[in-house]
């Protein structure tokens, strides 16, 4: 069964920046489309980042664009979102997944992005 842990998050100053760290196991990420998620207090689960299988090929939400920044290392299995020039409007709960999910899939716990001065 797939699992996904996050860490890495934490509290930052306006223009600092965080790294992310999704763990995963049960399969192998270089084999699906890995995303970050966010989700912010009484707001929906939002798709952040996003990287292709096979190309590579990453894909961001318009907010982000040129400040996040996705990756993965298939050796360790790990998928990465480092975050630079954080905004207090990115304060989150983020989450990584993968596509396609499949129904046994379960969120992680997450890890908390809080930025304010």
């Amino acid at each position: 069964q797939a699992q996904f842990v996050e860490s890495g998050g934490g509290l930052a100053q306006p223009g600092g920046s965080l790294r992310l760290s999704c763990a995963a196991s049960g399969f192998t990420v270089s084999r699906y489309a890995m995303n970050w998620y966010r989700q912010a207090p009484a707001k929906e689960r939002e798709l952040v980042a996003t990287i292709a299988s096979l190309t590579g090929r990453v894909d961001y939400e318009t907010s982000v664009k040129g400040r996040f920044t996705i990756s993965r290392d298939n050796i360790k299995n790990m998928v990465y979102l480092q975050m630079n020039s954080l905004k207090p409007e990115d304060t989150a709960m983020y989450y990584c997944m993968r596509s396609p999910q499949s129904t046994s899939d379960y969120w992680g716990q997450g890890t908390q992005v809080t930025v304010s001065s």
